[in-house]
């Protein structure tokens, strides 16, 4: 990958803004976390509600612990053993997650990404990513450049072309409080 497709989709970001970049299964559309207008133009651009929540993605652990809080036992150890990898989690919150990500509950779904692309995006802007699936609600999601060009070039700011990670059905979401499979890959 170019440093320089790289670097252009880092700047975009920390300015705010809305790109679409590959995961490790479909084409993820993320945002800095922090950045309620740019959370906002990217619910729009999906047509998604609040109340959903989002997942985050990091490089690593010290990007999203200051968010979560990591069960205890046997459940810590599948949470950590299962990063860097295509394992969402859905953890409690720490008090003060803006609603506009977990949807006004007091979770948080969170992976550490083992996608190249998706991890230096991380690193590069020092912290996580909001992701979502790049498509309309509702609708399948998108694997392919050119889909996602088409259907979000006037939303998004930039699309960072890549391969994407080989999975053929987005990540594995589970409950770290329970341990329950609540979307399977």
């Amino acid at each position: 990958m170019s440093p320089i497709l790289l670097d252009k989709a880092t700047r975009i970001l920390l300015n705010g803004g809305l790109v679409a970049y590959p995961t490790e299964a479909v084409y993820g559309l993320g945002c800095l976390p922090e950045r309620q207008d740019a959370v906002e133009r990217l619910l729009t651009a999906k047509r998604r509600s609040w109340q959903k929540g989002l997942a985050l993605i990091a490089a690593n652990l010290a990007q999203i612990e200051p968010l979560i809080v990591l069960p205890e036992g046997v459940l810590r150890s599948e949470v950590l053993d299962s990063w860097p990898g295509p394992f969402t989690w859905v953890l409690d919150a720490r008090p003060g997650i803006p609603k506009w990500l977990n949807g006004g509950r007091h979770t948080l779904a969170v992976r550490i990404t083992a996608h190249p692309l998706a991890c230096e995006l991380c690193r590069r802007v020092g912290g996580p990513l909001v992701s979502t699936s790049a498509n309309r609600s509702g609708r399948p999601p998108l694997r392919h450049t050119l889909q996602v060009r088409r259907e979000f070039r006037s939303e998004t700011d930039y699309i960072l072309p890549g391969p994407l990670g080989g999975l053929e059905q987005p990540t594995t979401i589970r409950d770290g409080r329970t341990g329950a499979l609540l979307r399977d890959a």
